[in-house]
């Protein structure tokens, strides 16, 4: 029995048209009537010098994930972004609920969640099945954390001798599975701008590809192929669907590093009518523990 996308491009190479990957009732923007910021969240990543757990392995470091959710709180915060790196290897459903709990008696709402995944192998290859079950196994955690929302990465390691256009398929179809997952547990997915689809035109062409009301952008305001002039052109092109914003101290502009415009990046949000948190995500080298108090009260004025 085929499917209805291999339907589609079989009929489409039949006709002489090419392979088509946009299913007749794609994504389509989101539709919101009006923007309102839920307040500022903190994705874990920011403390990644500081905190224990990475891929699994304790460092003998401060903090864990109960350490951060303190540092929110700290800060009067009001959510939090979770980070799968920083949690223990494996994990349980213990664990999880303390989590859950320490979080809400601190008033901490867990915005999402953030995971190092990869769709980029071919359907069914060996790679791809362990990806898979990777996957699956954090949206199983997120969803029993209450985490409404997860990061996805498209491809973060390519896949030997395939061509864009091969590995944008093979995102394509892994994706459509990884959603109807995802349903399952009432998370929805958040494609990011990251890596090999910081190819904003690479980003479009997946998110329009598929049928699901379960699938949005992951809004980065850093990470853009390093040819784009204007990133805040860039981000006006994925902010109608995005269901994430993570904003941070830096953008990218004709391959460079640059400081970023909080104002403008807001009022590219406010414009797409964009709904929910912001997520403020640190990267630079100086101590995040002074330098992300004097950032986030920035983005408070804002909003």
């Amino acid at each position: 029995m085929q499917t209805r996308r291999t339907f589609i491009q079989n009929t489409a190479c039949a006709l002489g048209l090419g392979a088509l990957t946009s299913p007749l009732n794609a994504i389509k923007p989101l539709e919101r009537s009006s923007h309102h910021f839920s307040g500022i969240s903190l994705s874990a990543f920011s403390l990644r010098n500081q905190m224990k757990w990475a891929y699994g392995n304790k460092r003998d470091l401060p903090m864990d994930m109960f350490g951060f959710l303190d540092y929110c709180a700290s800060l009067e915060l009001s959510a939090a972004e979770l980070t799968a790196y920083f949690f223990p290897e494996p994990l349980s459903t213990a664990e999880i609920n303390k989590v859950k709990k320490h979080a809400h008696l601190l008033g901490i709402n867990i915005s999402g969640g953030a995971m190092g995944n990869n769709l980029s192998f071919p359907p069914g290859s060996p790679e791809n099945v362990e990806h898979m079950k990777y996957f699956r196994k954090w949206v199983d955690h997120y969803a029993e954390m209450g985490a409404p929302a997860v990061r996805v990465f498209a491809a973060r390691g390519l896949p030997d001798n395939h061509t864009d256009d091969q590995i944008i398929e093979n995102v394509i179809a892994n994706l459509e599975s990884a959603l109807e997952y995802a349903e399952k547990r009432g998370v929805m997915l958040g494609l990011e701008n990251h890596d090999f689809v910081s190819d904003i035109d690479y980003l479009l062409r997946i998110v329009k590809a598929i049928d699901s009301k379960w699938l949005g952008i992951t809004f980065d305001s850093a990470n853009f192929k390093d040819s784009i002039a204007d990133p805040y052109a860039e981000m006006a092109r994925i902010a109608p669907y995005t269901i994430t914003a993570q904003i941070k101290v830096k953008t990218k502009a004709n391959g460079d590093h640059v400081s970023a415009n909080y104002s403008k990046i807001v009022n590219i949000l406010k414009k797409a009518n964009y709904r929910g948190y912001l997520v403020f995500e640190y990267e630079e080298k100086e101590d995040p523990l002074k330098a992300i108090p004097d950032e986030l009260r920035k983005l408070k004025k804002l909003i």
